[in-house]
């Protein structure tokens, strides 16, 4: 019986901290966010939607093979690209930024419209509708800009160009994890891949 009056206290204990840490893990994986200017932007997105920046839109083109400007431009020794072929590749990723910028800046105010709409408490149904095919039609016209970039390099490129780009960038390779493509820090992409 004198056990048992020991062990009671120690089970109340348990309970209570277990009660205490189911609490605490139901907050929400977005607690903090509140604070931002934009809650469905990260101050990245909107530095990236300014200045033009991929924000991973034209993943379906890359990650096929289908090379990008900007990391060409970038890759220009290794691959490597004549003079005709540096300059037309300048010519269009400097034509898709500039209309990449317009596009995000454009998305970025249609996102703060849609924040103000639930700020003011002044959002209807009629209006969410209104407020979000809008910020599609400017998400899907500048995932467009980026993806029809993509589709002017191969015409630029050898087929060997191309091998040479994704082999560089690691995407010849079917095992992410038997090396980190030029540029990545190796620890981290082993980590996003999975890798032990």
């Amino acid at each position: 019986m004198k056990i048992a009056l020991y062990v009671l206290p120690i089970l109340v204990l348990g309970v209570a901290v277990q009660a205490t840490e189911t609490k605490h893990s139901q907050a929400s994986k977005y607690a903090g966010e509140q604070q931002r200017s934009i809650k469905s932007l990260s101050p990245d997105d909107i530095s990236e939607l300014k200045k033009g920046g991929g924000w991973g839109l034209a993943k379906a083109a890359e990650l096929n093979g289908v090379p990008g400007p900007a990391h060409l431009l970038g890759m220009k020794e290794k691959i490597p690209l004549n003079d005709d072929q540096v300059l037309a590749i300048d010519e269009i990723y400097r034509a898709m930024k500039a209309q990449a910028i317009q596009q995000g800046e454009r998305l970025i105010a249609l996102e703060q419209e849609l924040e103000l709409l639930f700020r003011s408490g002044s959002i209807t149904q009629d209006t969410l509708r209104s407020s979000l095919e809008r910020i599609e039609e400017a998400r899907m016209e500048l995932r467009f800009t980026h993806l029809a970039t993509h589709l002017k390099t191969p015409d630029i490129l050898s087929k060997d160009q191309i091998e040479e780009y994704n082999r560089i960038r690691g995407y010849s390779n079917p095992d992410p994890c038997a090396n980190s493509p030029e540029g990545h820090n190796a620890e981290m992409w082993r980590k996003h891949n999975g890798c032990n």
